[in-house]
């Protein structure tokens, strides 16, 4: 979670002081403007102040509830449950995960691809998407149920339902990373390891990266490793993050730490796999994110600070 370590407010009148407008809102806590205006409309979780040009002013009290909001769905409750619990002043201790609910969304989605009824997936999607932060839609939600169908599927049928439901994530994320995309800030290269991922996870991880202000490339599945200085010499980038969501041998190992040396920025590793080798990879210049999105966020903005100083 982005640390909020001063509030500087932006006095624009005098019945203004002590109040920020939502650009310097969303710079402090993460959370993009859309979602902001979201969660006043849609769920009344917060009441910003108007100018009177009607521009949006939030007190610092504002942000202290949009971090109580945070704090909540990050553990994985609904933003319509947050509403209700934030209505009944109920404290932000140590809310489980709805796992239960979790598995309710899982098998409504199954029951949908069971029927091929790509508009009743496309809505339970819609309504998934309203209710839980990235993470938790992903990796709680549509990841684990992916996962199970490309295990299973020896199973009859089982291979064109994962086909369908893969077909459609895909076209989902790579549609929000467009969006997502801010014209400036940090660039972060995203590569999947050979044979260690499939595309649909090498986009989630994309996706879990972006962020307002760091620009995330997300390269094709195959891309050669030995390329990729050519790459970096057009990009520029201050990050390149090596995905894979399987162990990598010994050789593996070997092989990126000379690829990071050839690399004149931040490399790190993502994924399972980063689990896997953060012991062997310790003492080289690599970073182990790990594979939990919250934690990849905290590790990599960690290693550019080390990177570049900042």
């Amino acid at each position: 979670m982005p640390v909020m370590t001063e509030l500087e407010p932006i006095a624009q009148a005098d019945d203004c002081q002590g109040l920020y407008p939502i650009r310097e809102v969303a710079r402090l806590t993460g959370i993009n403007p859309v979602t902001l205006r979201a969660w006043e409309r849609r769920y009344g979780l917060i009441e910003p102040k108007r100018t009177e040009s009607g521009h949006r002013l939030y007190s610092v009290s504002d942000i202290g509830t949009i971090r109580q909001v945070m704090d909540w769905l990050e553990r994985g409750v609904s933003v319509s449950k947050v509403a209700q619990l934030l209505a009944s002043s109920q404290p932000v201790d140590d809310p489980q995960p709805l796992a239960s609910e979790y598995s309710d969304w899982q098998t409504r989605i199954g029951t949908a691809l069971t029927a091929f009824n790509e508009p009743e997936l496309e809505r339970l999607y819609g309504q998934i998407f309203s209710s839980y932060p990235i993470e938790v839609v992903f990796q709680g939600i549509f990841l684990p149920l992916w996962q199970q169908l490309f295990r299973t599927r020896d199973v009859f049928g089982r291979t064109s339902e994962w086909l369908l439901l893969d077909g459609f994530l895909r076209g989902r994320v790579q549609h929000r990373l467009q969006l997502q995309a801010p014209q400036a800030g940090q660039c972060v290269v995203v590569v999947g390891m050979p044979e260690l991922c499939l595309e649909l996870e090498l986009l989630v991880a994309g996706l879990l990266l972006s962020r307002h202000d760091r620009l995330v490339r997300v390269l094709a599945v195959g891309q050669p490793l030995e390329e990729l200085s050519l790459i970096c010499q057009k990009l520029e980038p201050q990050a390149v993050v090596l995905f894979a969501s399987h162990a990598l041998s010994t050789a593996q190992q070997r092989r990126l730490v000379r690829l990071a040396q050839t690399l004149n920025c931040s490399v790190s590793l993502a994924g399972e796999a980063a689990n896997m080798a953060q012991e062997a990879l310790t003492g080289s210049s690599i970073a182990c994110l790990g594979s939990e999105a919250r934690l990849i966020n905290q590790r990599l903005d960690a290693d550019l600070k080390a990177t570049l100083g900042g």
